[in-house]
């Protein structure tokens, strides 16, 4: 598959027959300079997309958009839970059809690079791994074990043939450039140690034996196999990556993080459009040919698809978010960085580059191709300090840890910390047809011992229990006291504690509620303890043992454990009771999830009372109507007074809630949950949610989603939009009359801007839907943005000093100007 450097004449002749005649030529080649899709070398910019991570009629918007903002390739994994849940049955079904998925990106004219596995982590249950698979005798995950080798090349083998069966791969015509096989290796190798190396040669000969028409990859393997690529994952490969073990392999980027996933309790996560663009431009001046941005539209974890602690949104911070909605200025940022790349293809695929070191912090990177075109990367690596310096005979302004970019080592055309595009602010907006929402609850019973027919001298371990087909499993035992056994002291009361290896519990002492605990991501285990009141007699201890995902990621996933594992009652007149021992009942569910209370028919299936007042009630299932909200803009159901349980709308499932764990700036991790319109019917929509812990629906809101809030943040020393020029054959040209800077402003969905909230042309601080004025401001201001902008559905505001003061009248005249303006869109009616 690789390209020697010293291809003897006639080989590199039949390259430029082959090159020039495309159309006859389908298949996918690389060299130590880039990969060559059908002859053509290519700069890649790709997205993570994953399909069952949003209802398919979403599909076809996220691509669009996708493409919109300059990717020419889609990366998505193959995720073996979801695609044979029970060993030999298999489901490609509705959002699980990924070669619908894959055909409508190549119908909307993009590559595919195919991440098969079977080991994912992407912070997916199981790290992909279906649970059957755990319970195989004698296997080892991730290693050279005769057990797990036989599925795994199984799996693939079916995964593959599927591809070849629909003719997705690019020498058959599809759309399939790249695979990849296993997933970081190198994390986790050294624990297995011969069998880690052992393991990884042969995942990559099983791998191309079964398909070798397009390049295999490993990411984070730097001792990747002749025939297979290494990349690079990580926020700043163009620094961290020492680059492929191979001269003829090109320097590829599988996992650029646009912020981090979030799991319950953290704290928000966020990774600058600027930082971004940044690292993307240091990597393609430092040879880089591909960038995949991980992820580009994160999406929902609907169901239990989400590995340990996982929230519900995933990558929220994406170019795309989570509703599918622009997440500016990071889309339209990124967007114009891929076309001021391919702005400088030729230079960057032909060229020799060049680097001279100007100081530590200032670099210039050249691409240069001997009487044609030429390309420059001018980098300021310092991270507080703008810098001037003199390329070619003219003096260039760099901003602090930036890269401007020139396509014809003459014009920056783009600066990664000098946004031109505009931002944006998400609003959440209560929907006026689904409020007044009127619930009804149905009460779950807490079993006792009796009623649970699996007995054990001891609890079984919860993963074991469960076999990841709930989240939930009841325990339960009883104990008899005498009087005397009890303390005499009204002030001394027993105490229950639970040492658990995971995740979370509920716990009842004669049925009722007394306490809920829980781990996090990093420490799982945690120790219960509350104090009880027990009663001469037979008292009944029960336990709702909950599972938040299994694990997705280390050495040896096959041998992790969750659920009780020590129980005592300590404070009795004896000392303490250990009960481990006491003999347990146990059940897998609970009762309104087997009856499936969540659907339509299910429902039927209870009596629902009517919720009249403050409720507060554990274990409890409530369910309500509403009707589909107004317009066309995505939907959000707003949990911030729940606790913690599961969603559900008309039977499909949305996902985790858990509003009670606060992170710790005192805020849920995540309260605002998306719903699909692809979900809804125009009415009569059920929404039933289990309560966990206790929690009102009272204050659970419907609400409408937007990005209305458009907003612009321009200095005078930003260059002009890289739309302003384009590339002929060899010729770069400019394709305005008048090559000045501005606030460039649309609204989404063909709205007009309905009212400019904040306008400022001076030294302004703050982010869009917080903007503030600095201690210079002109008063004209309000009025030029108001005569650009009002009732149009985009405008442009120059950042022209003469328009806003009078020279003698210039209030602050020794200053960069910054223009910072607010609108806000509505639909034309």
């Amino acid at each position: 598959m690789a390209i020697s450097n010293r291809l003897p004449l006639l080989v590199l002749f039949s390259l430029m027959v082959t090159s020039a005649f495309a159309e006859k030529s389908r298949g996918v080649a690389y060299d130590g300079r880039s990969m060559i899709v059908n002859g053509e070398r290519e700069l890649l910019f790709s997205g993570s997309i994953h399909y069952p991570r949003m209802p398919p009629q979403m599909w076809p918007d996220i691509i669009r958009k996708a493409k919109e903002g300059g990717l020419n390739l889609i990366q998505t994994y193959v995720f073996w839970n979801i695609h044979e849940p029970v060993q030999g049955q298999f489901n490609f079904e509705g959002s699980y059809d990924v070669v619908k998925f894959i055909k409508e990106i190549a119908r909307q004219g993009l590559y595919v690079t195919l991440r098969i596995g079977p080991y994912i982590e992407a912070e997916w249950n199981q790290g992909g791994f279906p649970y059957w698979l755990r319970e195989v005798p004698n296997i080892t995950f991730r290693s050279y074990n005769e057990p797990f080798i036989y599925h795994m090349k199984k799996y693939s083998e079916m995964v593959i043939d599927l591809m070849k069966k629909e003719k997705l791969f690019a020498p058959q015509g599809g759309p399939i450039i790249m695979a990849q096989i296993e997933n970081e290796y190198n994390n986790v190798q050294l624990a297995y140690r011969d069998n880690g190396k052992k393991y990884i040669e042969w995942a990559a000969n099983m791998a191309t034996s079964l398909y070798d028409g397009v390049p295999w990859i490993m990411c984070k393997q730097k001792d990747a196999p002749p025939h297979i690529i290494n990349t690079c994952n990580g926020r700043h490969c163009a620094d961290t990556f020492k680059g492929p073990n191979g001269p003829n392999k090109p320097s590829l980027w599988t996992e650029n993080w646009t912020a981090q996933y979030r799991t319950f309790g953290d704290p928000p996560s966020q990774r600058a459009a600027e930082d971004i663009a940044f690292s993307v431009a240091r990597f393609f001046a430092k040879n880089g040919t591909l960038t995949n941005y991980y992820m580009y539209y994160g999406g929902t974890n609907y169901g239990r698809t989400s590995s340990s602690f996982v929230t519900t949104r995933y990558y929220d911070e994406a170019p795309l978010d989570e509703f599918g909605l622009f997440r500016e200025p990071k889309w339209s940022h990124l967007r114009d960085l891929h076309r001021a790349l391919r702005l400088s293809r030729r230079a960057l695929l032909w060229g020799t580059p060049t680097v001279q070191k100007v100081n530590q912090d200032i670099e210039i990177t050249i691409y240069e191709k001997k009487g044609t075109d030429c390309a420059a990367f001018l980098t300021n690596n310092h991270t507080t300090n703008p810098a001037t310096v003199k390329f070619r005979g003219k003096d260039y302004y760099l901003p602090e840890k930036s890269v401007s970019i020139l396509p014809d080592c003459q014009t920056v055309v783009y600066n990664t910390q000098t946004i031109v595009s505009q931002h944006n602010s998400r609003n959440f907006v209560a929907s006026e047809k689904a409020k007044g929402l009127k619930w009804e609850k149905y009460q779950e019973k807490v079993p006792t011992i009796s009623e649970l027919s699996l007995k054990n001298r001891e609890p079984f371990e919860l993963y074991t229990l469960t076999k990841d087909t709930s989240d939930y499993a009841w325990y339960s035992t009883s104990i008899k006291f005498d009087r005397h056994d009890l303390p005499m002291r009204p002030d001394i009361l027993p105490v229950l504690q639970i040492a658990s290896m995971g995740h979370a519990l509920a716990a009842f002492v004669n049925g009722e509620y007394i306490g809920f605990g829980h781990g996090n991501n990093i420490e799982k285990s945690f120790v219960f303890q509350k104090p009880i009141v027990l009663k001469p007699g037979t008292n009944t201890i029960s336990i709702l043992a909950e599972t938040v995902g299994f694990p997705n990621s280390g050495a040896y996933m096959e041998k992790r454990f969750a659920g009780p594992k020590a129980i005592t009652i300590q404070g009795l007149m004896a000392g303490t009771l250990d009960i481990t021992q006491n003999n347990w009942g146990h059940e897998v569910g609970v009762f309104g999830e087997k009856e499936q209370l969540f659907s339509e028919e299910g429902a039927k299936k209870v009596k629902w009372t009517p919720v009249t007042g403050p409720t507060n009630g554990a274990v409890t299932w409530y369910k309500t109507t509403f009707e589909a909200p107004e317009g066309n803009n995505p939907l959000a159901v707003k949990m911030d007074k729940m606790q913690k349980g599961m969603m559900w709308v008309n039977g499909n499932s949305l996902g985790r809630y858990w509003s009670s764990f606060l992170s710790p700036l005192g805020q849920p991790t995540q309260f605002e949950y998306h719903i699909p319109r692809a979900f809804l019917k125009p009415t009569d929509n059920v929404l039933v949610l289990f309560e966990e812990t206790g929690g009102n629906p009272a204050d659970i809101e419907i609400q409408t989603v937007n990005r209305d809030t458009i907003c612009s943040i321009i200095t005078e020393y930003h260059p002009p939009n890289v739309k302003s020029w384009e590339r002929s054959g060899t010729n770069f040209v400019a394709i305005v009359e008048d090559l000045k800077t501005g606030a460039h402003l649309t609204c989404p969905d063909d709205k007009i801007i309905e009212k400019v909230e904040f306008a400022s042309y001076g030294n302004p601080d703050g982010a869009c839907g917080n903007l503030i004025v600095g201690t210079c401001n002109s008063a004209k201001s309000m009025q030029v943005a108001e005569e650009k902008c009002l009732g149009k559905n985009s405008c442009t505001i120059p950042i022209e000093r003469e328009i806003y003061d009078e020279q003698s009248k210039d209030p602050c005249p020794d200053i960069f100007k910054t223009l910072a303006v607010q609108m806000k869109c509505g639909n034309k009616n």
